[in-house]
């Protein structure tokens, strides 16, 4: 049985929904993504084939230049304003979702902790996830 990745914005405008397995999952204490968040960090699933996650509902997006100098695109819901998804300009088969956006929120697995060099003594993160200063590389 294939396992689906659902998910989508708090007040159901915006869905999204994949087959597909991700490529990567991570917290993220970047400063781009502790101000999208709200608190220390971001908690993402990374899927490589953009094609494959089925999209329902307009998105308002904006764009931050990440430390590479590559733009993201960050996607919310224009009603109740919820970040769900990530795109890249320089990688666009990649898709990113907001791992509080899932359905259950328990399918998120994460692997690691990005950009640490952003980190904050209060955002305690499991000490067992392998830890990169930035993002690593591959």
């Amino acid at each position: 049985m294939t396992k689906r990745y659902r998910g989508g914005c708090a007040c159901g405008a915006i869905r999204y929904e994949t087959s597909g397995e991700p490529i990567f999952q991570n917290h993220c204490q970047c400063r781009d993504c502790q101000r999208r968040a709200g608190t220390g960090h971001g908690s993402y699933l990374t899927f490589g084939q953009r094609a494959d996650m089925a999209i329902t509902g307009d998105a308002s997006t904006w764009r931050v230049a990440a430390d590479s100098g590559n733009e993201k695109i960050h996607a919310f819901c224009p009603t109740c304003g919820t970040p769900v998804y990530l795109t890249y300009v320089a990688m666009p088969e990649l898709i990113t979702v907001s791992a509080a956006s899932l359905d259950d929120p328990s399918d998120f697995k994460p692997q690691a902790v990005t950009y640490t060099i952003r980190s904050h003594g209060w955002d305690i993160l499991d000490p067992s996830l392998q830890a990169f200063e930035r993002m690593p590389a591959g």
